[in-house]
């Protein structure tokens, strides 16, 4: 891996040092904190604004992909950590042009397991990264590469199962809201868009995001298609209460006695799933052709 972020313009560079900071802070048994994706590439955005055919506005801009590696996994921590980074770094800043950062964990075995078995995510990281910390105390594995064949059965393989499971929570989504129970309904819709976007990472890259948070999956998903803009545009007060509403009904629809959505609520918010879905269906099965035609380049050629 690469040790240097010196390529990066200075307020890139101490944006990173910060970080490390206060990841160091928050996880005492971390191992390494390494830069990956598209600012580890030199390939990052900036801000991106631009209009869709529906003139709805499109905003894209990179975030620092960070991976912490633990010597133990941290779990349902995960989030908690992560947030308070990133509140940490964000305050005192412009939330509207500051570069956030995107945090993930994963214990140094694991980490290792996924490169002995070439999972290309991981591999990824470990050919583009860039280590922003080492503490000096693990070896990382060397990666095994896969064929194109094998990507494709992982990847339709994930697909089948957090793809249906979505379609499975639209239909207990319909039967709650068939037996007036709102609260369930919304529960089961969140669930049902989450899957649907977990989807597009565990095709393109082979990697299940543990989040449940749809804003952090939707920029997950976005280096891959900027579609999603068209189901949760938020560029008016009444999108963007719908969207916040489902995000909300994730844990509020079961613990918040006072969570409030109504059948109204579910109205607008079902064609937006359904919409989602068929968004990932299509971007999924693109890519799946792609594995298709890069396999077919890698079967030997008979001998004449």
């Amino acid at each position: 891996m690469k040790q240097s972020i010196d390529f990066l313009p200075e307020r890139k560079q101490r944006d990173l040092h910060e970080l490390v900071g206060l990841i160091r802070d928050e996880v005492e048994d971390v191992v390494m904190i390494i830069l990956y994706g598209s600012y580890a590439r030199n390939t990052y955005v900036e801000l991106d604004i631009r209009r869709d055919y529906g003139g709805g506005k499109i905003q894209y801009m990179s975030d620092y992909d960070i991976l912490v590696v633990s010597k133990k996994r941290l779990g349902s921590r995960t989030v908690t950590v992560s947030s308070r980074v990133k509140s940490n770094f964000l305050k005192n800043k412009n939330a509207n042009t500051q570069t956030r950062p995107s945090i993930i964990n994963e214990s140094i075995t694991k980490f290792n397991n996924a490169l002995s078995e070439g999972r290309y995510f991981y591999v990824d990281i470990l050919t583009e990264g860039i280590v922003l910390y080492n503490s000096g105390e693990c070896q990382l594995a060397t990666p095994r590469d896969l064929n194109f064949s094998e990507i494709l059965q992982m990847a339709e393989e994930y697909y089948d199962t957090q793809f249906n499971r979505g379609k499975r929570f639209i239909r207990y989504t319909q039967i709650a809201y068939a037996d007036n129970e709102i609260k369930d309904s919304s529960f089961f819709l969140h669930q049902a868009s989450e899957s649907f976007l977990k989807s597009i990472p565990l095709v393109y890259i082979l990697y299940g995001y543990k989040e449940h948070e749809l804003e952090f999956l939707i920029e997950r998903c976005k280096p891959y298609t900027l579609e999603l803009a068209k189901v949760f545009p938020c560029d008016t007060k009444e999108e963007e209460r719908l969207f916040k509403l489902l995000q909300r009904a994730y844990i509020e629809s079961r613990y918040n006695p006072d969570f409030e959505i109504t059948k109204e609520d579910i109205d607008l918010l079902m064609p937006k799933a359904e919409m989602l879905r068929d968004i990932v269906e299509d971007v999924c099965r693109k890519q799946f052709d792609y594995y298709k035609q890069q396999s077919k380049k890698q079967l030997p050629k008979e001998r004449g």
